[in-house]
């Protein structure tokens, strides 16, 4: 009975504890942790919302670059952290194909986050290097199905955006790609723009500087939609492969465990910073949209999640790829 007594007593304590540390939420800097290289579209994006959350969870929200292995290597930090919240993961699509390129993970990407939200979607944007000689999107892939030994696709890594759109791409064309493979966004673009690889298809915020400058040619996006940056840019569904889209989507995940009142409260901090003005303008001038309040929820970032999952498995491993 007294052993019991305690057990109770405890578990009393335990709960007031969590309890007041969700009240009391955040009691700490906030790390926010972007596993791919400073300096790209996602740090770029992560810097703006920790910038905008800070103001509003009235604690500084520090970003951390934690770069490797396609973002595996943060996205295991944070899988392990403590889950009070003060660790959180902002990675894009490649939280939905990882696990069919990196099989041996060590964490689960539906059992081992706590989905926050989504935060923002941007399209990627097919561009080549300037003296290419197809004149369209159409011309473009007549030109790839017919010397597919001879045009090269650049992409930043395996789990990159850009590979994943070169996946996409094989899919949709039924072409065997020939890829050069870079460390990053920066060596694959400026290759491109130098002339030693032919196109690439990565994500707008890497590519509308370019483009503006005339040191590369671009000839679709892969949104539904015209894209707001490149308004004058065609879709590639209605400019040569009908239904081909792709969205490179970001989202905020805390680790497995997080109390509910720590995850409403994030949620609601995120919801915040999506609808400042400053925070839309920033990310519209990268060629990113801030998605609808009912879109930057722990529900609709789960059910996202697992629908990007059935979508990437079999595209993936019918291209027999991984990131080992």
């Amino acid at each position: 009975m007294k052993a019991t007594t305690l057990s109770l007593a405890a578990c009393l304590a335990f709960a007031g504890t969590t309890s007041l540390s969700a009240q009391d939420f955040p009691t700490k800097p906030v790390t926010m942790v972007m596993p791919y290289a400073a300096g790209g579209p996602g740090d770029t994006i992560t810097r703006i919302l920790a910038q905008a959350m800070t103001g509003n969870l009235k604690q500084q929200v520090m970003v951390e670059n934690i770069a490797g292995a396609g973002g595996t290597i943060g996205s295991q930090r944070v899988s392990a952290a403590a889950p009070d919240g003060h660790m959180l993961l902002l990675i894009h699509v490649s939280q939905a194909t990882n696990p069919f390129l990196y099989p041996n993970l060590k964490y689960d990407v539906m059992k081992d986050f706590e989905p926050i939200g989504l935060v923002a979607e941007l399209p990627s944007v097919f561009v080549a290097r300037k003296d290419f000689p197809a004149k369209t999107f159409a011309e473009m892939v007549a030109y790839v199905k017919a010397n597919p030994d001879k045009a090269t696709y650049a992409h930043a890594g395996v789990g990159s955006a850009a590979h994943l759109c070169g996946l996409l791409f094989a899919e949709a064309t039924g072409i065997k790609l020939t890829t050069v493979a870079y460390r990053g966004s920066g060596p694959a673009m400026n290759d491109l723009i130098g002339g030693q690889v032919d196109f690439i298809c990565d994500q707008i915020v890497n590519v509308v500087p370019n483009v503006e400058a005339g040191t590369i040619k671009a000839y679709a996006v892969t949104s539904k939609e015209a894209a707001k940056a490149l308004p004058d840019l065609p879709t590639a569904d209605k400019a040569g492969l009908p239904g081909f889209e792709l969205s490179v989507w970001y989202a905020l995940f805390a680790s497995k465990g997080t109390p509910k009142p720590i995850v409403d409260r994030l949620t609601a901090s995120l919801n915040a910073a999506l609808k400042e003005q400053d925070v839309k303008d920033r990310l519209a001038k990268l060629g990113a949209d801030t998605v609808s309040p009912e879109r930057a929820t722990p529900d609709a970032l789960r059910k996202h999640l697992q629908a990007e999952l059935d979508k990437w498995g079999p595209i993936i491993k019918k291209a027999g790829v991984t990131g080992q």
